[in-house]
């Protein structure tokens, strides 16, 4: 399911090198200073590059995001590569890391540049909350995509949920208030799924929901300025 998700939600504005398929010879591993990135598609770690690199760091605009897999039709290298067998992950140091969630705290913790994880207690703990809480939000959101009736109760708890929550804070229109990991993990889904449910169910996500309306925006003109 994590899979569908992300190739559903391609970042298609760059231009990506040519799928990897089962036919693929595997390309070299970089280590060092410079990460591989497998699943170059992924929204979530597309925006993390852009926001670092609009910083100027220099170790994590290093990173290649270069490694597009398949989904349907993966090399058999790269089981050997990740055991898991699921994308995406990153490969830095000799280490792999794999699940968008736990590749971008990487990032964020272990490469130079600003910290995008709050330093303020109480905001990380909701923090972590949201993030713990992120892969029950995607699947209520697709599983009322795929049933046959109209949109589901438990996606309209979950779309409530995100409402409430972009309130906890009044420093700015984000999760935190301020920018931060979790604007990364929501906002390519969040966006995403407004458009699924208005094309599939007829359904406005964020009608009623002004801070969701809000986020979507920002978040949307906060990636545009970082190309």
């Amino acid at each position: 399911m994590a899979e569908s998700l992300a190739s559903s939600f391609a970042f298609a504005e760059e231009a990506l090198p040519p799928t990897l398929t089962s036919a693929s010879e595997q390309p070299p591993l970089h280590h060092g200073t410079t990460a591989r990135v497998a699943d170059c598609t992924c929204r979530m770690l597309a925006r993390m590059r852009n926001e670092h690199g609009s910083r100027g760091t220099a170790s994590l605009a290093s990173c290649c995001f270069d490694l597009p897999i398949d989904v349907a039709d993966k090399p058999a290298w790269y089981m050997k590569i990740y055991p898991k067998n699921m994308i995406p992950c990153l490969e830095h140091e000799n280490r792999v890391i794999g699940e968008s969630l736990d590749v971008i705290k990487y990032m964020d913790s272990d490469f130079e540049g600003p910290r995008l994880f709050p330093d303020d207690s109480e905001k990380q703990r909701f923090a972590e909350e949201l993030l713990a809480y992120s892969d029950t939000f995607n699947h209520a959101m697709l599983s009322s995509l795929t049933s046959k009736g109209s949109v589901t109760a438990e996606a309209v708890a979950a779309l409530d949920k995100i409402e409430d929550s972009l309130s906890k804070f009044d420093d700015g229109p984000f999760f935190l208030g301020q920018f931060s990991l979790v604007d990364i993990t929501y906002a390519p889904f969040v966006d995403g799924f407004k458009v699924f449910f208005a094309g599939i169910q007829n359904y406005d996500t964020a009608a009623g929901r002004p801070n969701m309306r809000r986020f979507i925006e920002v978040a949307k003109g906060r990636a545009s300025s970082r190309g």
